[in-house]
């Protein structure tokens, strides 16, 4: 920059020499010029129009040039005599032309002008420009550079600051984004938790009112549910025999002869507990280890409910006779149950071991077990002995445990000659486990995860006359058909709350009550039930998605003389199932909760054979009825029986 701005003031001198040789020659022009310019504008004025000021030159400053002044955009000097002649190059032409001189001898040039020529001054000819005022002007300019580029400097700054702002704000709020995303998918997250859980909550609630509606209905409308359980306080069907009843607390007067008693007879009743006759109930009496009794007359013991933590070896040294022990909801393992604690137990009969801490069966257990309830424990594996020497064993409950196929040892249960009972519920089965005895006369395998009853797995339980296995995973395409056709003994079925879409074929033979509730069923099959011999007499295919094409003319066929009770409720059936007014022998039918618009002549009296019809109870509320023929119910034997009301709007 600054040297080309010194070249254009060397080129600009330089013009301004030759312009300045020139003038001198003429002197005379110069000076007319300057008058014309000093008297006004005239016809000179005129023809030179506005004179053109002078742009300023940088010049390299000289020393020792002292400055006077500075006239328009040009630095002269009036004072030139201490500068030596050579640097006369540095002259200037003034903002205007010089007048002309006024002396013609002085000036050959003006001899012909007429005017007066003056003698020319060299100081008013020339003016030379002050380099140091020139050097000024330069660092000025330098300064202003240097200032841009500072300003230059400070933008690019205050830009790469503002990026920077820019891009760390873009960041927070992309984490800020991000933290809002996370928040609202752990939000989502936890309400599908909740959701789910509450549907599974409403689930379960509303399958709990359903079983509770099930079982109120059918005690009232149901006579052969055979799967209702029994109390358990009441006799199974096995002809066991119970121990004594245990009443209330004795009066005062009896109790203390009692505690006298048992204190004259060497024992001191534990606190909390009670005894009655030959029973002794220590119930949730707050007691964490085993009391140290001796009863010798001593017959049911009830430790039920406490904190009893382990069972040593002499525990029952002063109980020689036994026959039936309680010690259900304790914290009992199987490292605290010594292995030899029952062995010498001759007469025990009934063990209760509901609710603890087991992880195996308990060892040496007295051949005259006849009833042994482990429910509810953490049983891990069934050993091949683990049930030898129990020959009388007549019932084994061992729900609720970790057990499955794959840790039962399939000669298990083979020791067991008289076992009858047999429960297997909530444990991990996926299939029916083997090696079932042959006395075997019911099986429950219910809320397990069983998928498939393979073809042969009945084989050696020919005696079987009970079958549940409600709530499992079972499609009709996963059993076989050699599974249990040919079976001539079983008789009642539980296929409830499983997967099913039809109703199986290849039923057992025998087979007399079927229980299909809250299963997938969409058809029932023509002559599926035609096999059966003497017949099904019950069938229950509540809470399924039947609908007005699912039964078939031959769906019942087969069954006609033998159908008891038929429960279709809780479909979505569009009028009355065919086949209905062929069966002689029906007593109760359920068709409440479906779709049902009209009820014909031909619904439930068959006008071809002109008899009384043998139904006693008639569900139809909460269908869609709006037209019922007169004669509808004319074969039935007392219209009381016929439930109508409420309908569906």
């Amino acid at each position: 920059m600054r040297t080309r701005l010194l070249l254009a003031a060397l080129w600009l001198l330089l013009l301004f020499t030759l312009t300045d040789g020139q003038n001198g020659s003429r002197p005379d022009g110069l000076m007319r010029r300057i008058k014309r310019k000093r008297d006004g504008p005239g016809q000179a004025g005129v023809r030179w129009g506005r004179a053109k000021p002078l742009r300023s030159r940088h010049v390299p400053r000289r020393p020792g040039v002292p400055a006077e002044r500075v006239r328009g955009n040009v630095v002269l000097l009036e004072s030139y005599r201490d500068i030596p002649e050579q640097h006369s190059s540095y002259n200037v032409l003034p903002d205007r032309p010089s007048p002309p001189p006024s002396n013609p001898e002085a000036d050959p040039s003006l001899e012909h002008s007429g005017d007066s020529p003056a003698p020319r001054n060299r100081d008013d000819r020339h003016s030379v420009i002050d380099t140091q005022e020139i050097q000024r002007i330069l660092w000025r300019q330098e300064e202003e550079e240097e200032e841009r580029r500072r300003t230059r400097e400070e933008a690019k700054k205050r830009k790469r600051k503002e990026r920077k702002e820019q891009e760390e704000r873009r960041r927070r709020e992309e984490q800020e984004e991000e933290r809002r995303k996370t928040e609202e998918e752990e939000k989502r997250r936890k309400t599908e938790e909740e959701s789910r859980r509450k549907e599974e909550k409403e689930a379960w609630e509303r399958e709990r009112n359903l079983r509770e509606e099930m079982v109120r209905e059918e005690e009232v409308w149901l006579r052969g549910d055979v799967f209702q359980m029994l109390p358990e306080e009441e006799p199974e069907e096995a002809g066991l025999l119970l121990p004594a009843p245990v009443p209330g607390p004795p009066a005062a007067a009896e109790e203390e002869e009692d505690r006298k008693e048992a204190s004259a007879r060497g024992g001191a009743l534990p606190p909390g507990c009670e005894l009655a006759a030959d029973a002794l109930t220590c119930d949730d009496a707050q007691l964490t280890s085993f009391p140290p009794l001796l009863m010798p007359q001593l017959k049911s013991l009830s430790l039920e409910g406490n904190n009893i933590c382990s069972i040593p070896a002499e525990a029952f040294n002063g109980l020689p006779n036994l026959e039936w022990i309680n010690l259900k909801k304790n914290k009992l393992t199987s490292a605290g149950f010594h292995h030899s604690a029952l062995k010498n137990l001759k007469t025990l009969r009934r063990l209760y071991l509901d609710g603890n801490l087991l992880e195996v069966v308990p060892a040496n257990l007295p051949a005259s077990l006849q009833e042994l309830k482990i429910n509810e424990n953490r049983l891990q594996k069934i050993h091949a002995n683990a049930f030898r020497g129990l020959p009388v064993l007549v019932i084994l409950e061992l729900e609720g445990n970790l057990l499955s196929e794959a840790n039962v040892d399939p000669e298990a249960l083979a020791p067991l000659g008289q076992l009858s009972y047999l429960r297997l519920g909530r444990n991990h089965f996926r299939t029916v486990p083997q090696g079932l005895p042959v006395s075997l006369l019911e099986l429950y395998l219910e809320n397990n995860l069983i998928e498939e009853i393979p073809a042969g797995v009945f084989n050696h339980s020919q005696n079987l006359n009970v079958l549940s296995l409600r709530h499992n995973r079972l499609e009709e395409t996963r059993i076989a058909p050699l599974a249990w056709i040919h079976h001539r003994s079983l008789e009642s079925m539980d296929l409830s709350h499983n997967r099913l879409h039809l109703v199986p074929s290849f039923l057992p033979k025998s087979l007399v009550h079927l229980v299909l509730v809250a299963n997938r069923i969409e058809r029932i099959p023509g002559f599926v039930f035609a096999h059966m011999d003497p017949g099904l007499e019950y069938l229950y295919l509540s809470y399924n998605n039947l609908d007005g094409e699912s039964v078939e003319p031959e769906s019942f066929f087969g069954c006609y003389h033998s159908m008891v009770e038929l429960c279709l409720d809780h479909n979505q059936l569009l009028h009355v199932p065919s086949g209905i007014n062929q069966m002689t022998n029906l007593h109760f039918l359920r068709l409440n909760n479906n779709n049902i618009r009209s009820i014909p002549d031909e619904g439930f009296c068959d006008p071809e054979r002109g008899e009384e019809s043998t139904l006693v109870a008639v569900r139809l509320e909460n269908n869609q009825i709006g037209k019922v023929s007169p004669s509808a119910f004319s074969c039935l034997r007392s219209a009381a029986g016929v439930l109508l009301k409420p309908q569906k709007k």
